[in-house]
């Protein structure tokens, strides 16, 4: 199979699996979730900080939903700002976790069942390259990817600029496909433009981890 080729199908799957998602999304009932988080009023942002922040040191509870119900009915700066603080919060407490009690609290956290997962990026050097590590905090698997750092030799000087840069640009095509995914009429167009902007987020990604390999394996 040619590059190329391989390129194509990576775009189609990538498609393809947000907008299943999104149909899925726009199935639901959503209405008693909102409505509950909608009665905090102005605390309503701090709600979905916490439900979107346990999710993440959690990593085994689904966090991607939680960006797309703060696009959903909070204003788009507040609700970009409310992920993107979540994301560096939660995994900065994950990174420190991971470095400050080990495998073991790490283990308990992400269950048995997913310690594999965390192993196998520990595995790829990110504390060696803010790019490798920029990349991998880009890709759905960025919860994981702090606990793996919080294991490795990963200084915090590298850590947080990295989940930093991850955040404000992994978070914003998602909160911007719950922005418009619940809508009807001009909603799938604003839905469609945030699809081609998580994708453009997985070619970034991408070329990323690409370029720190390659820094890497030149070292």
């Amino acid at each position: 199979m040619n590059k190329t080729l391989r390129k194509v199908i990576k775009f189609g799957l990538i498609v393809g699996i947000i907008a299943v998602s999104i149909w899925l999304l726009q199935q639901l009932n959503v209405e008693p979730v909102k409505a509950q988080i909608k009665q905090l009023g102005p605390w309503a942002p701090f709600g979905i900080f916490a439900l979107r922040s346990f999710s993440v040191v959690i990593p085994i509870i689904p966090s991607t939903i939680w960006a797309f119900f703060a696009g959903s009915f909070l204003p788009f700066p507040v609700a970009v700002a409310t992920v993107v603080i979540a994301d560096i919060f939660s995994c900065s407490l994950g990174f420190y976790l991971a470095k400050q009690y080990g495998r073991g609290l790490v283990e308990k956290l992400v269950g048995a069942r997913f310690m594999g997962k965390v192993d196998e990026i520990s595995q790829k050097h990110l504390e060696n390259n803010f790019f490798l590590l920029s990349g991998a905090l880009m890709t759905g698997a960025f919860d994981f990817v702090s606990y793996s750092a919080g294991l490795t030799t990963t200084k915090w000087k590298m850590f947080v600029p990295a989940l930093v840069l991850a955040a404000l640009i992994s978070d914003t095509p998602m909160v911007a496909i719950g922005a418009n995914v619940f809508k009807k009429g001009n909603g799938y167009l604003f839905a469609g433009l945030a699809i081609l902007g998580a994708f453009c987020l997985a070619i970034l990604a991408g070329w990323l981890q690409k370029r720190g390999a390659a820094s890497t394996a030149n070292k």
